[in-house]
């Protein structure tokens, strides 16, 4: 996965090419589609959902330019596979997850991978953000928005990094935003992707 699906398509961040060479992706996916856990592809979870393909969730990391200690808002924490690699490259994470099963599920999985101490899993409309814990170094969506959310704009601290997609259902792209200053914020576009749809105030309707 990580020479064939991640090196080879330009991901060069080599932490994270190596927390993914070593984090078992079998163990984010049920048990019955768990031979296809390294495969080119995003694959269906609980609750309608699925798991990312590698490669985007590498991107996603790579554009989030993740350092230790760095506290992260993850926006869908679904199976927790992305959670687990903003944890195991030192950052603190707290994840909102609308699914209250998934949220128990994922919680699962990360304390038996040793990670419960860096991340925290919240239920909610993760399109709101987490005011509570704002401003944040980096916030990453793992769904589709049809537009960026205020409130994660806001939510963002100077200097720090939103990754989301945006566009219609079928078709996004994947952008980064930067918060350059109070009012102030740089956009730039990392090109097409493919994303459940975020659903809450700031997404879409369910």
């Amino acid at each position: 996965m990580v020479q064939q699906q991640l090196r080879r398509r330009g991901i060069a961040d080599e932490r994270v090419l190596a927390v993914m060479g070593e984090l078992p992706r079998e163990a984010f996916i049920p048990a019955a589609g768990a031979y296809a856990a390294y495969d080119d592809s995003a694959l269906p979870i609980a609750a309608g959902q699925t798991i990312s393909q590698p490669y985007m969730v590498a991107r996603m990391t790579e554009l989030l330019q993740v350092a230790p200690s760095m506290r992260v808002l993850e926006v869908g924490t679904g199976s927790g596979y992305q959670t687990a690699v903003l944890a195991r490259l030192g950052a603190q994470v707290r994840s909102i997850e609308r699914q209250p099963s998934l949220a128990d599920a994922a919680r699962a999985t990360l304390v038996a991978l040793g990670l419960a101490g860096s991340v925290e899993i919240k239920v909610g409309d993760g399109s709101l953000g987490d005011a509570a814990g704002a401003p944040w170094d980096g916030i990453i969506v793992t769904a589709a928005a049809p537009a960026i959310p205020a409130a994660l704009r806001e939510q963002l601290g100077d200097g720090g990094r939103l990754v989301i997609p945006v566009g219609s259902r079928a078709q996004q792209d994947l952008i980064v935003v930067t918060r350059l200053g109070p009012a102030d914020w740089r956009e730039t576009n990392d090109g097409p992707c493919i994303f459940v749809p975020l659903v809450g105030a700031g997404g879409f309707d369910a």
